[in-house]
Parts: structure tokens; sequence; C-alpha cells
């Protein structure tokens, strides 16, 4: 407090002890334990468990249950909304990726769209398999192409025949007719993820969901990665499922706005 301003007539030291905890949990390089953090910022363990549980439940911080620890979530996105730097984005949707690569044994991407209809990658997270897809940030990609590129076609807004110059343009391993990318695209639309069976890359299987901005534009896309051949039917489609779920969140958050999440 500057010198000579006058103290305020009550704090609420509540308050102060949930922003402490908040603000630690923002410079956490990992997710961190209530003992480590009641520990770290001096406080009880039961009132720090309770603060935790606190912000938990407003959506200001996720618990893993797992690992039995805290990290920001996403609704710190709301409440900050127009004032965040795209890296600040990038460190809310980490722990999304970090669960999902370890909860499906995928390699997890996340995408940011670019100008010249391209996306950059921006951040991953490995599982811990022997042998995984590698990626390496700051690789770029056309933007409607793989399964990212059906979940950006659906949220485009393009004609059928602007879609169709588009998809000319892309290059597959596998012979994909732009019918099928067209039906495929629209199944986006219907249940909210895409999916690529090695027609990108042969022999890897790619889902994707989109970041959707307050109108409905596509702004990040999360994929997920992994070897088709240990990629069952049910596997895919419980991966699709949260990566659906956890965009919406992440749109709803980054939106300021509430988004169904089913």
């Amino acid at each position: 407090m500057p010198p000579g301003e006058p103290m305020p007539e009550k704090l609420v030291g509540a308050l102060i002890s949930g922003l402490a905890v908040l603000r630690y949990l923002v410079a956490a390089q990992a997710p961190v334990g209530v003992t480590r953090i009641a520990r770290d910022l001096e406080l009880n363990p039961s009132t720090c468990f309770n603060l935790l549980k606190t912000l938990v439940h407003e959506g200001l911080a996720v618990f893993d249950e797992a690992t039995k620890t805290y990290a920001v979530g996403m609704g710190l996105l709301a409440l900050a909304k127009g004032t965040l730097e795209p890296v600040s984005y990038i460190a809310m949707v980490r722990p999304h990726l970090r669960e999902v690569a370890v909860n499906h044994r995928v390699t997890c991407t996340l995408w940011h769209v670019m100008r010249g209809e391209r996306v950059v990658l921006v951040d991953r997270a490995d599982n811990d398999a022997a042998i995984r897809v590698h990626m390496s940030i700051g690789q770029r990609l056309p933007m409607y192409i793989a399964a990212l590129g059906r979940c950006m076609a659906a949220h485009s807004g393009l004609t059928p025949s602007e879609l169709r110059a588009r998809f000319a343009r892309l290059r597959w391993e596998d012979e994909l007719t732009f019918e099928t990318y067209l039906a495929e695209v629209e199944e986006v639309r219907k249940r909210g993820y895409a999916v690529d069976l090695g027609r990108y890359v042969k022999g890897v299987t790619t889902v994707s969901s989109v970041v959707l901005d307050a109108l409905d534009k596509p702004v990040m896309a999360i994929s997920a990665v992994g070897f088709g051949a240990q990629m069952s039917k049910a596997r895919v489609k419980a991966l699709g499922e949260d990566l659906r779920h956890r965009a919406a969140g992440i749109s709803a958050a980054m939106a300021g706005q509430s988004r169904s999440r089913s």
C-alpha cells in the first residue's frame, strides 16, 4: 500500500488467503498438492484445503484425482477475458493437454490459427509410452488439413465450392475425395469432433476438437495423435468425446459465457 494511503476499515482474511492460493497456482510450474501449498503459504492445511475446494467449485482451479494435485482452472480466463495474451491462454489449456495425453496414452497438441489460413503448433503433451508420435513446437500446417482441418472447416462459414478450392491445395498420404471430406466435415457439426484415420499420415490416427471465440469462430484446436493400430473404435470415440467436452469448456471460458458441455 502506498505511504500515506489510509488502511481499509476491514480486510476479508478469507479472500486474501484465497487470492494468495490462486496466485500460487498461477506461478507454479506444475500441479501442486495441498500440503505443499499450505506449507509454502503458511496456511492451516484444513483452511487451505477448503480454499482450494472453493476455487475448484468456481472453476478457478482444477483437481487431478489421480495425483491429488491442483492447477489453475479455465474459469480464470472468463475473469480476465480480453486482457490475456495468447501465451496466457496456452498456459491455461496445458493441464488439459497433460490429462488427455496421460488418460488416453496419446500425444496431445494445441494448434493456434494464424493468418493465411494456417495453424501453428503452440504446445504439446506426451505420454510415457516407449514409442509415441512426436511433433515439434512451431510446426505449421494448412488450416483445413487432417482432423483439425475438418473441425476448422465445419466452423469456417465457407460454401462447399469455396471449401473445395481449399481442399484442392491439400496433400494427403492416403487418397481422400472431396465428397468424403465434406461428409466428414458435416459429421463434425453433429458430434463435435473430427477423426482422421491415417488419411493425412498413413498409420497415424488423429482426433480433434475446436476452440471457438465469442463469435463462434475457430481460434484453436486440440488434437490427440496416436498410432492407428493402437486406436480401437471405442478408444477413438471416448477420446473424441473427451476432447469435445474440454474444447467446449475452454471456449466458454475464453468467451466469458456459458456453453453446453454435453
